[in-house]
């Protein structure tokens, strides 16, 4: 009898714990929190375990708040949705006021945590949770200009990395936040493209042009063109101490070209396996672009 209530027990704490992954999205928290590690790295002058690990935290809080009032605004429309019916509110296994007080706890835990590594880095984590949940979030039925908006919050990260190692805003952080808003248009553009059918049951109008057209894809070809060139503009100097020696600029525009090839390739083709395999592309850019910022400064 005892194994079998324990038992129970433990599949119980399994489905709380999954459905926390889920209402935080934790994969994509955990690789926000992996941009915001990497700009701190950069930023900083010698590595302070402590403030790394209160930024992991603080990262993880925002984002997860970030995505927990998300589902909340839009647990109406996730229900409409085959990728998203499944998830903890619309599938019925947590209550609205579970999932608030979820999100109102890190939202309080997170701003705690990155004030103690500096007010600048606070102010900015609160930005994004403004900003996501406020303007982008319901901006998604109403105008494609959607991702746009959401671009802001969703390049934040690198940027906070920085700040919460200095304490300042300059050419720095701002060219790092630039890299990663850019490469935002060809990664969520691939993605809304690959799942257009099931946005739509949503009322979701994430494609430019509102169509899986040319439009649409010159337009990713565009953004990934300015995102190569914004990445690898840290090696003519002009961005104080955020270089870029010449061997790592050539990996990364060469890494840069890769994903441009894959934004060419949707342009002539026009179909999901394009648009999937831009989208994979574009993952891997953006971290191993970030891996390569942070060895080039220590190697």
């Amino acid at each position: 009898m005892k194994t079998a209530v324990s038992s129970v027990k433990s599949t119980s704490l399994a489905v709380y714990f999954s459905d926390f992954k889920e209402i935080t999205k934790a994969r994509l928290a955990v690789s926000v929190v992996f941009s915001s590690i990497a700009g701190y790295f950069l930023g900083a002058i010698e590595i302070n375990f402590l403030s790394v690990l209160l930024l992991a935290f603080g990262g993880y809080c925002m984002v997860g708040a970030s995505n927990a009032y998300n589902q909340i605004i839009e647990k109406d429309l996730d229900a409409l949705m085959s990728r998203t019916k499944n998830r903890p509110i619309p599938a019925g296994r947590m209550s609205v006021n579970t999932a608030m007080t979820i999100a109102v706890l890190m939202t309080i835990l997170g701003i705690v945590a990155l004030y103690f590594l500096n007010p600048k880095t606070a102010m900015f984590g609160a930005i994004s949770i403004f900003l996501y949940t406020s303007v982008y979030t319901p901006l998604k039925t109403i105008t494609p200009l959607a991702v746009f908006v959401g671009a802001f919050p969703g390049a934040i990260p690198f940027m906070l990395g920085w700040v919460a190692a200095t304490d300042n805003f300059g050419i720095e952080p701002g060219t790092l936040f630039m890299i990663q808003f850019f490469w935002q248009f060809p990664h969520f553009w691939a993605l809304g493209w690959m799942l257009d059918e099931d946005y739509k049951k949503g009322g979701f109008k994430m494609l430019p042009t509102g169509k899986k057209d040319k439009g649409t894809a010159l337009q990713i070809i565009m953004y990934t063109i300015w995102m190569i060139i914004i990445s690898v503009i840290p090696v003519f100097g002009f961005t104080g101490r955020l270089q870029l020696s010449l061997v790592a600029a050539v990996i990364v525009f060469l890494m840069g070209l890769v994903m441009l090839f894959f934004a060419f390739r949707l342009y002539e083709k026009r179909d999901n396996v394009s648009a999937r395999k831009l989208m994979l592309a574009s993952v891997s850019y953006i971290t191993l672009m970030q891996v390569v910022y942070v060895m080039d400064k220590f190697i």
